[in-house]
């Protein structure tokens, strides 16, 4: 694999995972939400949908790599 492609995906996993602590620990995330606890089943359906769509666009992409 080119170096390049693995240097831009290390910096884009770095820059999720800070991102990801970031919001986690940010104020209004600790003192939580009233409103996304009644939406259970939306928000499932929603995370859902978009890890279908995530899973979809992967395979597509895994095809274009194979095959490109």
């Amino acid at each position: 694999m080119n170096a390049m492609v693995v240097i831009a995906l290390l910096v884009l996993i770095g820059f999720a995972a800070v991102a990801t602590v970031m919001i986690g620990n940010s104020k209004p995330n600790r003192e939580g939400n009233p409103d996304y606890d009644k939406k259970t089943g939306a928000n499932t359906i929603r995370l859902t949908l978009f890890y279908v769509m995530a899973g979809i666009a992967s395979c597509f992409a895994l095809v274009w790599y194979i095959t490109g």
